[in-house]
């Protein structure tokens, strides 16, 4: 049961579970509902799936997506029923949600920590002997902490080991490290600790500059199919095999490195772990698509196609003015607590006032952002009003859902039909 306590929720409204909230018929600009809130457009967000799912089925690829975007069990499952091979977690806390949700095939894309931590891992899956779970390598001291931790127990299940291969962050930075974690987990393979693949993340060795950027990725890729031959060859082409790595930009540049080289290998599948794309944004990912546009990456069916004008950003904020100080300023109840700026400022899409529709918003930006206000600087004669409901769209979902109890799935009439709780911890 929630109430006004939760950003959106109307004040002084009786108490309503999350599963009939979307029943009330609310509004975020109705004048009833708290802000400010965030909002996910249900139609863009089924848009998003149909359109990354397509693109993987055509390619002959698996997704993963990354679950740490939303952390949100129902909107999870809703992308396993839209034809997802799993779901991908970035520690133990965020595998822990998903499991207790219901999720059974999970990537837990990171290195946890060290012997503590393989046993914190070992006490949760005690609970859960039907999943299966791959984990992230990099390092000798992991594999056989995990290796110790799983050893003489029969209550685990099946712990598949993925050797990771790094750019800018973590995972080993050679080929010849990785083969040695190959090589130790294959020493003291078991029926329930088992190499199942190797792993890397492309989006790590981005800089800003887009030709250093491209090169820095062929390179971590060069390694990962080096890496992958050298595994085949160790293991015969029996074993299945999962090639993991493509995030939510440059998965075009995994795509046209790795399906050449796991071609007609019957055994072994790359799986993807694009996250954030299934929201998109009016930012870094909004930017992040014209670039994959401009390469030509995205191709389903084996047809050029636009992403950018294919994938829809289904995320609002909504915050009221509370302040017209001085010409050509207004102030929203909106701030640093409710919406990221790491990628850059929200951007004043609409403009309602009294309940209904004023059209786009009359020109303007965000300037800067303290912890519950945002500074617009608006246009000259700038029709904005104290008590105007602005809607905003937001730059890199990953750092401003977190902020967030609470998302309310708007229909397209921007009505409320679903509410969706979110797992942050």
């Amino acid at each position: 049961m929630l109430d006004d306590r939760v950003r959106g929720f109307p004040a002084g409204h009786a108490p309503v579970s999350v599963e009939k909230i979307g029943a009330q018929g609310w509004k975020p600009y109705d004048g009833l509902m708290l802000l400010p809130l965030i909002s996910l457009d249900r139609a863009a967000f089924a848009g998003n799936i149909a359109a990354m799912m397509r693109y993987v089925r055509s390619h002959g690829l698996e997704i993963a997506p990354h679950s740490k975007t939303p952390m949100i069990p129902a909107l999870a499952g809703q992308l396993v029923e839209g034809g997802a091979w799993g779901a991908t977690v970035a520690d133990i806390r965020q595998a822990s949600v998903m499991l207790k949700a219901g999720q059974r095939r999970l990537i837990l894309a990171n290195e946890v920590g060290g012997v503590s931590a393989a046993k914190r891992l070992a006490a949760l899956l005690a609970g859960y002997p039907d999943a299966e779970i791959h984990i992230f390598v990099d390092s000798l001291g992991l594999a056989e902490a995990l290796e110790a931790a799983w050893q003489d127990r029969s209550d685990l299940p099946v712990l598949g080991l993925l050797p990771e291969l790094g750019a800018a962050r973590a995972g080993s930075r050679t080929v010849e490290a990785a083969t040695a974690i190959v090589d130790y987990i294959l020493s003291h393979e078991t029926d329930r600790f088992r190499l199942t693949g190797i792993a890397a993340y492309e989006g790590a060795a981005a800089t800003a500059d887009p030709v250093e950027t491209l090169a820095r990725i062929d390179a971590l890729m060069a390694k990962t199919v080096e890496l992958y031959r050298a595994v085949r060859r160790k293991v015969g082409g029996d074993r299945k095999l999962i090639v993991t790595a493509g995030g939510s930009v440059y998965f075009d540049l995994v795509v046209k490195a790795l399906q050449p080289a796991l071609a007609g290998d019957v055994n072994a599948r790359i799986v993807l772990r694009s996250g954030a794309i299934f929201f998109h944004d009016h930012g870094t990912y909004e930017r992040g698509l014209a670039a994959l546009d401009s390469r030509g990456g995205f191709d389903p069916d084996g047809a050029p196609a636009s992403a950018a004008a294919t994938f829809q950003p289904a995320l609002r904020v909504w915050a009221e003015v509370l302040s017209r100080p001085e010409a050509g300023l207004a102030i929203c109840g909106m701030g640093l607590r409710d919406v990221a700026n790491d990628q850059g400022p929200p951007k004043p899409l609409a403009l309602y006032r009294d309940g209904r529709s004023a059209g786009a918003f009359p020109g303007g930006e965000v300037v800067r952002l303290n912890d519950q206000h945002a500074f617009l600087a608006l246009h000259a004669n700038a029709d904005v009003r104290i008590g105007d409901v602005v809607e905003f769209g937001i730059s890199h979902p990953c750092t401003c859902l977190d902020r967030h109890a609470l998302i309310y799935g708007l229909d397209a009439g921007h009505t409320v039909t679903a509410a969706f709780a979110t797992s942050f911890g």
